[in-house]
């Protein structure tokens, strides 16, 4: 059973930036693909961003390429999403999951893991 725990999530004021970690533990780090999702009130979950088990291959929601990246550290057993330029409508509870292989997964359905989220909201 592979355990996630976000951190990094608050308050930020438009246009800053915030970095949100996720560590999973139970398994092996490397022998997973790991994505980011969030969820805004009254809205379905929607994916952000996702990154390979080498972390050589990575996509992201077009709406926010050049905003957002995604990295991981092995080493440390750790997933990084970096956000930038903030907006008010990136106000969500975001959550990091985890699908079992090496290629990285769009939908929701197909990740096996997920963590319990962790705030973030950006003011006006």
């Amino acid at each position: 059973q592979v355990q996630l725990v976000e951190s990094g999530g608050g308050l930020v004021q438009a246009g800053g930036s915030l970095r949100l970690s996720c560590a999973p533990s139970g398994r092996t780090f490397s022998s997973y693909a790991m994505g980011w999702f969030r969820q805004a009130p009254g809205k379905e979950r929607e994916f952000v961003a996702a990154i390979s088990w080498s972390g050589d291959i990575t996509y992201y929601a077009d709406s926010l390429k050049g905003r957002f990246t995604i990295s991981r550290d092995n080493a440390k057993n750790t997933v990084y999403l970096q956000m930038n330029s903030l907006k008010p409508e990136d106000t969500a509870v975001y959550y990091c999951a985890a699908v079992n292989g090496k290629s990285p997964k769009w939908a929701v359905e197909e990740y096996d893991y997920w963590g319990q989220g962790t705030q973030v909201t950006v003011s006006s």
